[in-house]
């Protein structure tokens, strides 16, 4: 039996490595249900499918966070989905030597739709919230690690944001530019 095909669908993104996973949802009179993981499923069309950390934010309406990414050795992939609300996600390709080095792909993610971004290794990642309030839940392939958490300033890489005047941390608006950048990923 094919586990991918009874779990989601998989539309991949212009970034080599990432996708949109579509789930089916599950409704009936009492609500709905999704299943986001199968370590089968993910292991079958060539997904890590080892997660060792999974944590969520929760933002307001014009909050953007990002661009966030983890550097070498504790660099990640991450799997990410909204599980309230509605958020515009970013990915940002940082592996030199790929074809698509320093581009971006945006997605809509909400929870209605229950869509879910896997991003390997090599990408950064932000969004914005779209509505009152937002909630994303990350799942990541390795732990957090202060010494190897960092960005690039989310402005730097040519993203059309939803919002122009933004909320952003003081950490945020520290990040150097895209072209500042001194990327430790490769292809």
């Amino acid at each position: 039996m094919n586990l991918l095909h009874n779990l989601f669908n998989v539309k991949k993104s212009t970034i080599d490595g990432c996708c949109e996973l579509i789930p089916n949802v599950f409704e009936d009179n009492r609500g709905s249900f999704v299943k986001v993981f199968h370590d089968d499923a993910f292991a079958n069309i060539g997904l890590e499918n080892k997660f060792v950390e999974e944590y969520y934010s929760k933002s307001f309406k014009g909050v953007i966070r990002g661009l966030h990414f983890q550097i070498p050795p504790e660099d990640h992939v991450k799997l990410v989905y909204c599980i309230s609300g509605s958020v515009f996600d970013v990915v940002v390709d940082l592996r030199v030597g790929s074809p698509t080095f320093g581009q971006h792909d945006t997605f809509n993610l909400n929870a209605d739709d229950a869509n879910m971004i896997y991003i390997p290794t090599g990408m950064a990642h932000g969004f914005c919230s779209l509505t009152g309030s937002s909630t994303l839940v990350y799942k990541t392939s390795t732990t957090h690690d202060p010494a190897c958490d960092s960005g690039i300033l989310w402005d730097s890489v040519g993203i059309e944001w939803p919002e122009k005047v933004p909320i952003l941390s003081n950490r945020d608006k520290s990040f150097s530019e895209f072209k500042s950048f001194k990327s430790p990923f490769s292809c």
